[in-house]
């Protein structure tokens, strides 16, 4: 199964309110105030729907969801 990260972009987008073009693979989602908590959890429930994956207590660390570089990361490390 391909990651695609367009997909996780628009998904983040619409569930954030954001415009698509403001979202960058680098853009900062939790600093730049796109995503908190509430949408962190959404985004995860979207991740594991999408990709057949399964997150654990020890994944949920900003690191792996700060930007969409860090969660195509995360979703490839977990399909593995």
């Amino acid at each position: 199964m391909t990651i695609k990260k367009e997909e996780i972009k628009a998904f983040i987008a619409e569930t954030s309110f954001t415009e698509m073009d403001e979202i960058k693979d680098d853009t900062m989602l939790f600093e730049e105030g796109i995503f908190d908590s509430m949408g962190l959890l959404n985004l995860i429930a979207f991740l594991e729907e999408n990709y057949g994956i399964k997150t654990a207590d020890t994944d949920l660390v900003e690191e792996n969801f700060q930007n969409l570089n860090a969660i195509e990361k995360f979703v490839a490390s977990k399909m593995q």
